[in-house]
């Protein structure tokens, strides 16, 4: 049985949380005196001299009308890594504990393992990007607080199967959580509606990918009450600034515009599959229900020198082990699509050329 209070770390259960006036006070005060700011105002033409909500609940508010969750069951991070990172600091002991990652997946969930001194156990991915079931079964313990799913997965691009997930969830008395970062341009589901009936699901999204907003660093975590109350223990005061509160609220209330976008990209990626397919150095295009694909190159390493030297920034995912030769290329505008496949193309033309000459 699923008992959180068998995951909390001792420390944060005894934690009083900071606290300001801010928390204790609901509604809008005539006058603020309570935190020490600068009641004159600041240099900008719009003043930051007040905090921000520290609990962000108007954000919360604007996004339970498009996620149809609580606000309650929110967090919102300065990224979606502030949201992993506070998972470690809440519910693992260093040098005790250990988390299960399934790799190739989302390089942070390790990193912030790392950085937080708690033991990474891998259960690789099978061949067909799928997860390995028997093996997290092997390597899960009575120390494992966290299974980290990535589902659609980066780097591989691919949902993973439902049934297994939630075989995960059902048979794990820790975390589960699903970083769904690239669910906005999947056919799959997201696991949000299964929040009520899984105590130790996390889900995990963000409004970097299909939102645009990649430069105001905000994720969001999504989880049972009891959850979110430990994590809004161990966060910062005021984690997320008034400007990104503005921002976020106004590009809320343009989920058309939104859709319309991630349906171009959708449609961009079939293109640029379609052209990859010609390409004689192409020797596989996984399968993708992101706004990336993963494409298996012959000499990886060379053609993304080659692209580096045009200008053109992808990811070399060539020796990460299941990926091998593979280059992560991200769907781009129309132009920069464009640029790459011409790259691509002046890329190939060159072998042909060297190759006519050496048989000269």
């Amino acid at each position: 049985m699923f008992d959180i209070n068998n995951l909390v770390r001792e420390n944060i259960k005894k934690l009083t949380p900071y606290s300001s006036a801010r928390d204790e006070f609901k509604g809008e005060a005539k006058v603020y005196l309570d935190a020490n700011e600068n009641s004159l105002g600041s240099p900008l033409m719009k003043w930051y001299n007040r905090y921000p909500d520290p609990l962000q609940w108007k954000v919360k508010e604007k996004l339970s009308e498009i996620k149809t969750v609580p606000p309650q069951n929110m967090f919102l991070g300065n990224g979606s890594d502030e949201c992993i990172d506070l998972l470690y600091r809440a519910f693992c002991n260093p040098g005790k504990d250990n988390v299960i990652i399934c790799p190739p997946t989302y390089g942070m969930y390790e990193v912030s393992a790392n950085i937080n001194d708690i033991e990474v156990r891998k259960a690789p991915l099978l061949d067909d990007f799928q997860l390995n079931l028997a093996h997290i079964e092997q390597l899960a313990d009575a120390n494992t607080k966290i299974i980290w799913i990535c589902s659609p997965n980066n780097p591989t691009g691919n949902s993973l199967n439902r049934e297994d997930i939630e075989t995960v969830l059902n048979n794990f008395n820790g975390l589960v959580v699903v970083d769904e970062a690239y669910i906005n341009f999947s056919r799959q589901r997201s696991f949000l509606k299964e929040l009520t009936e899984y105590p130790n699901l996390v889900v995990m999204q963000t409004l970097s990918k299909a939102w645009g907003l990649a430069g105001l660093r905000l994720g969001m975590m999504f989880a049972s009450e009891a959850i979110i109350n430990i994590i809004n223990k161990v966060k910062p005061p005021y984690n997320i600034g008034q400007h990104t509160q503005e921002i976020v609220l106004q590009a809320l209330e343009n989920t058309d515009q939104v859709n319309d976008m991630i349906m171009m990209i959708v449609d961009m990626r079939y293109a640029l599959e379609e052209v990859f397919n010609q390409m004689p150095i192409v020797e596989k295009i996984y399968p993708s229900d992101a706004n990336f694909l993963l494409v298996k190159m012959q000499n990886a390493d060379e053609v993304y020198n080659y692209l580096l030297n045009e200008g053109i920034v992808v990811r070399n995912r060539s020796k990460v082990t299941l990926c091998e030769g593979g280059l992560r290329i991200t769907v781009g505008t129309e132009q920069e699509n464009t640029a790459l496949v011409d790259a691509l193309g002046s890329y190939i033309g060159q072998l042909k050329f060297e190759k006519a000459t050496n048989n000269g």
